[in-house]
């Protein structure tokens, strides 16, 4: 019967998804620009047939989410625009349900020269606390964007260079190819929550990342590591009283079964960024890297034009199965709670700061 379910489930998100994503992409509404935007259709004609003469790639590409995902979906988009644009000189293989293991287990292949793993699609929060990562942190700061609308102005300044070039430039052996997000992440509990004071003394499951698990503590719970394969089990049994996720992935993953209360404060916002490995990215010729970077702008455009219209069918139909959704009037409380652990990722970036914040006024 589960079995079942999880298809039945599963079947419902691809129709959700693709019809959101239809909808959002017609209307035309976003303005990501993507690489080689510029160019004219003649120009971008030439360099398909330019990469479709060269020597056939065939690269990885990992995500932990399944395909119906927001996430999944976005990765097809790239994967069919990769092909599309290099006239089937590239060939993106999509490993999807975390087969390769969780994002910190892919970044340890990837930066480590595995091979096994050639791309893949990351929370920024997951590179936090590699050696040498400083801008792409601005990302993980609890309520620093006021809505997507500011995250992806962000992205598109010369700041969004900074972050997506951060990898290479420190020598971890990785790039950043575009930006993708899946919504802001909110807390979810087995009981009934109304406030930040409720928070008090649970335990909430959490990532490794230090940001993380600095802003658990400063709204006074206590964060509890759980492989987030067991997360289910970890709220049904009691061994966590909450967790934290976007809307989209608490959906998908049927946590509202076990843990019906969401409180919308949107703590940190799912930023995302589709890396590719140095020695990958050196394997292609400049026709193809054209490719990929075009094909990256063109998904990272269809994410954005679709992920408040999947945000908003997910929700109408959470609140359907008995999800009880609190609003959040005043997040300065909350903003203040985690004080100490805004002022040591943003240390030393206080440039970046101002302008973030100018940008969503």
């Amino acid at each position: 019967m589960k079995k079942l379910l999880a298809v039945v489930l599963s079947v419902t998100m691809m129709a959700s998804l693709l019809s959101a994503c239809a909808k959002s992409n017609t209307a035309g509404e976003t303005t990501i620009p993507s690489a080689g935007e510029s160019q004219t259709e003649g120009q971008k004609a030439s360099d398909s047939q330019k990469a479709a003469a060269d020597p056939k790639v065939t690269l990885s590409y990992a995500e932990v989410n399944s395909e119906t995902s927001l996430m999944g979906m976005t990765a097809q988009k790239f994967k069919e625009e990769v092909e599309r644009l290099s006239g089937g000189s590239v060939e993106i293989q999509i490993y999807a349900g975390g087969v390769f293991g969780a994002e910190g287990d892919v970044l340890d292949t990837m930066t480590s020269g595995g091979g096994t793993v050639d791309m893949t699609r990351i929370a920024t929060q997951s590179l936090k606390d590699y050696t040498g990562i400083n801008v792409t942190n601005l990302l993980t700061v609890p309520y620093i964007f006021n809505g997507r609308e500011h995250f992806w102005k962000t992205v598109e300044t010369d700041i969004g260079d900074d972050i997506l070039n951060e990898c290479h430039e420190v020598g971890l052996g990785i790039r950043g190819l575009f930006f993708a997000e899946e919504g802001f992440r909110n807390f979810f509990f087995k009981d009934k929550i109304t406030g930040i004071e409720d928070l008090k003394g649970k335990k909430i499951r959490s990532s490794t990342d230090s940001t993380m698990v600095g802003t658990i503590e400063g709204l006074g719970a206590a964060p509890a590591t759980v492989a987030f394969n067991e997360l289910y089990s970890a709220l049904s049994t009691g061994v966590v009283d909450g967790a934290e996720q976007p809307i989209v992935n608490y959906q998908s993953n049927a946590f509202n079964e076990v843990a019906p209360y969401m409180i919308l404060d949107g703590h940190t916002f799912g930023a995302c960024m589709v890396l590719i490995t140095d020695s990958a990215w050196d394997k292609l010729t400049p026709a193809q890297q054209e490719a990929v970077m075009e094909a990256g702008g063109i998904a990272s455009r269809y994410n954005a034009g679709c992920s408040q219209d999947v945000e908003d069918e997910c929700k109408a139909k959470l609140v359907e199965s008995g999800v009880t959704f609190v609003e959040v009037d005043d997040l300065q409380p909350w903003r203040d709670a985690c004080s100490k652990i805004i002022g040591e990722v943003t240390e030393g970036l206080d440039d970046y700061m101002v302008r973030i914040e100018e940008l969503g006024n």
